[in-house]
This record gives C-alpha cells, sequence and structure tokens, in this order.
C-alpha cells in the first residue's frame, strides 16, 4: 500500500527563485506536451500516448541544453502527470459528465507543482534535499523525523496557492507499507449509507444503527465568505484584464484564507471520523453503497417539472457538492480498514433508498423527502431504510443465508412492527 505525508516547509526567498526557474522548465515543457496532442488529434484524430512524449526528451534537451537544469525525472514526471489529466478527462466524458473540460496550458505565473520520483533526493539527519543545476542555492529542508524510517518512493514540492505561489509550500511524500493481508469473515457485518443530513449511517447485524451528523462549518464560514466577495466586487479590477487594486487583493487573500480553513474543517473531520468507525466496530467486513453525488443533488420535481433555483435545491446541492468529498470519505475508510486487517466492499445502491426495506414496494423519493411512509406501516428514516437495504442487498448476493436469518431475527426483535416480514429481493 502506498501512504503520503504532507509536510509544510518554509523556502528561503533565494530558495523560492530556485522553485521559480524550475517550475518554469517544467511549465514550458508541459504546455509543448499538451500542444503536441491538441496538434495531434486536431489534424490527424490521433491520440498521443505518454511513452511517445517521454521518448522525445533527449533530443528535446538536446536543441535546448538550458532544460538540463531540471533533474531529468521531473520532467517524465511533469509528462506523467498531463497523461493523468488526460486519463482524468477522458473518465469524467464516459461517466456522462458534460462539463469536464480537457488539460489547459499553464501561464507565467502559475507555479508547477516539481515532481521528484523514486530519486533525486535524499534524505539525511532530518533534512531532505533536491538535486538541481539551475545555482548554487541548495534546495534542502528541515523535515524533522516525519520522514524516518519510510520507504519513500516520490516526493512533490508543491503550492496550495500556484497563482505567483501566494499560498504554503508543502513537500508530499509518498511511501510504500507494507501490510500482511490478515482480512477474515469473522460473520459481524455493518453496512453504510452515506447521506446528506448524515454522512454516516449505519447498521450492523444485531440491528443497532450509528449515525454522525454532516458538520456544518458552511454555516459559519458562508456568510463570512460572502460579505468578503461583495466587498471585491465594489473593488477597483473586477474586470478582466484591469489592475487589481490592493484592496481587492487583500480581499481576495481573504476569501481563499477562509476556503481553505472550511474545507480543512471538513477534511479533519473525515479522517477522525474513518479512523473511528474503522477501529471501533466488531465487523471485519464493512459494505459501503456506491452512490452517486451528482443524482443525490438534482432539483426538487414538482408536477413532473424541475424546479430551478430553489432554496432547496440549493441546500441540498451545498450539503452533497461543498461540504467534503464523499468519495474521499469512502477512500479513507477503505485504507484505514486494510491497514487493520478489515476490508471495505463497495456495492451497488440503486433503489435502496427507493425500496421499503420491510414489504420491498419501491417509492419515489427524491432528496428532500426526508421520511419513508409505506402502506404496509413502515414508518422510518430514508437514511436507515438505505442502509438496511444495503445489508440485506449484500447478504443475499453473497448467498450468507445464517448472517441474513440473524440480521432479520434482529431486526424483527427490535425494529419491525407486528406482522411485517423483511423483503427479499428475489421476491
Amino acid at each position: 500500500m502506498q501512504l503520503a505525508k504532507k509536510i509544510r516547509i518554509y523556502p528561503t526567498e533565494e530558495q523560492v527563485n530556485v522553485l521559480w526557474e524550475l517550475s518554469d522548465k517544467c511549465r514550458v515543457v508541459y504546455n509543448f506536451a499538451l500542444a503536441d496532442r491538441k496538434d495531434a488529434y486536431n489534424k490527424e484524430k490521433r491520440y498521443v500516448k505518454y511513452t511517445e512524449q517521454q521518448n522525445k526528451l533527449p533530443d528535446f534537451k538536446k536543441r535546448n541544453p538550458e532544460y538540463n537544469v531540471v533533474y531529468s525525472k521531473t520532467l517524465q514526471g511533469i509528462l506523467k502527470k498531463l497523461d493523468s489529466s488526460y486519463h482524468s478527462f477522458f473518465t469524467h466524458i464516459k461517466n456522462g459528465d458534460k462539463k469536464a473540460r480537457p488539460p489547459n496550458f499553464k501561464g507565467r505565473n502559475y507555479l508547477m507543482t516539481i515532481p521528484y520520483n523514486q530519486s533525486g533526493f535524499k534524505i539525511e539527519d532530518g533534512i531532505i534535499t533536491f538535486s538541481h543545476k539551475v545555482s548554487n542555492v541548495p534546495l534542502s529542508f528541515e523535515i524533522g523525523n516525519l520522514a524516518e524510517g519510510l520507504n519513500v518512493k516520490q516526493v512533490e514540492i508543491v503550492n496550495d496557492n500556484p497563482y505567483k505561489a501566494r499560498g504554503k509550500f508543502f513537500l508530499c511524500i509518498a511511501y510504500d507499507v507494507d501490510i500482511e493481508d490478515t482480512y477474515f469473515d469473522n460473520g459481524n457485518y455493518q453496512a453504510i449509507d452515506l447521506g446528506i443530513t448524515k454522512i454516516v449511517t449505519a447498521i450492523n447485524t444485531e440491528g443497532k444503527f450509528f449515525e454522525v451528523k454532516t458538520p456544518r462549518p458552511d454555516n459559519y464560514w458562508n456568510p463570512k465568505i460572502n460579505a468578503a466577495k461583495s466587498r471585491k466586487d465594489h473593488c477597483i479590477g473586477v474586470k478582466k484584464g484591469s489592475a487589481k487594486s490592493r484592496r481587492f487583493l487583500r480581499i481576495a487573500r481573504a476569501v481563499t484564507k477562509m476556503s481553505k480553513k472550511k474545507a480543512n474543517q471538513v477534511k479533519d473531520f473525515q479522517h477522525k471520523l474513518s479512523k473511528t468507525m474503522v477501529e471501533n466496530t466488531r465487523a471485519n467486513t464493512i459494505i459501503v453503497g456506491d452512490l452517486d453525488v451528482k443524482q443525490m443533488a438534482q432539483p426538487k420535481v414538482k408536477d413532473g417539472k424541475k424546479q430551478k433555483k430553489t432554496k432547496q435545491k440549493k441546500g441540498l446541492n451545498r450539503s452533497t457538492q461543498g461540504l467534503g468529498n464523499l468519495g474521499r470519505f469512502v477512500q479513507f475508510l477503505t485504507y484505514k480498514a486494510e491497514i487493520i486487517g478489515k476490508r471495505i466492499i463497495r456495492i451497488d445502491e440503486k433503489n435502496t433508498t427507493k425500496r421499503c426495506c420491510y414489504c420491498g414496494k419501491k417509492h419515489d423519493m427524491p432528496s428532500w423527502k426526508r421520511v419513508m411512509l409505506c402502506d404496509c406501516g413502515n414508518n422510518i428514516d430514508r437514511d436507515r431504510n438505505s442502509a438496511i437495504n444495503i445489508m440485506i442487498r449484500y447478504l443475499l448476493q453473497n448467498a450468507l443465508w445464517t448472517g441474513y436469518q440473524q440480521f432479520v431475527d434482529n431486526l424483527r426483535q427490535y425494529r419491525l412492527p407486528d406482522g411485517i416480514e423483511v423483503h427479499t429481493e428475489a421476491k
């Protein structure tokens, strides 16, 4: 397994100048490679692969010896990043994302991420040193014992606000961890439904629920951010291409800072919650619904027509799209579970919210409708209903009849109204 650490560094002014010089060389190579791909497609309808562009690097450096100041694998890493960006773009297109855009050219004020893959750096006595030939200024940074004993595979020098390098500098260290596969099916399972008002609604085979409300740091930060943006709109420099006033730039920095704080609070919460969940459950198998966030953020439908610009739609969209990536939370769960010998399994959760967990009848359940009301007498929170259906679906699909019967018995004992049987999807 490969994990990563993010370490803050404090380069001097001379070191920042070196980073800008390296970044400028990387940026030009990136733009040339991007232009090569665009020309090949526009003229020949041909896709250029990474290996083809990598093989052109030696000749490029012979014709342009000034690019020898950059470590050789760094330029290869830049080409890999471009290739990954295209793969991501094509994946979004394949999944029907109409807003997907191909990679763009980088301007001279953009500080590129500088990768060092497997070599070109040395860690010794708590100091990491990077190879370069720009000048005699060493790129050495103190990192203490944060990388001690790690099998480091790649290090990247990044700035969290790359435009004019206004942000903070970090080292992203990727390292390999040897983990033995100690997973075994102990007969205990936990099903998780990821939602809007509650980020997690989980149920185990004992029929006990675990629920966590979605944190809302945006309730604190959004009014401040909106007020700052409103002030910025009245500053000199709002129009594109015009000179930015000092007040405009000061407010823009404040907006960026507040937005980062909001995002960091959500990310920190997701890290802590995922660690708590995988370490405090007896289940070795955790089932997560493979959700569609775009579908969750659809507008309210009334009389067969989507309601545009409604308050309900705006609130739900902020809950799903603006309060932390739910897919990222599943990634946190996955790697933390793997470290301690547990397993995360994703299954299709289609209709788990719409289907009554007791009788199996399908209902129309738009995102704004929070309670399932069924003719059979079932009156249950929509997220709990979905978690139960996810558990039932997994147990039935894997023919775990003993676990299914135990789960149904526990539901019948603690949750089911009298005279109601839990459905099976085979019916």
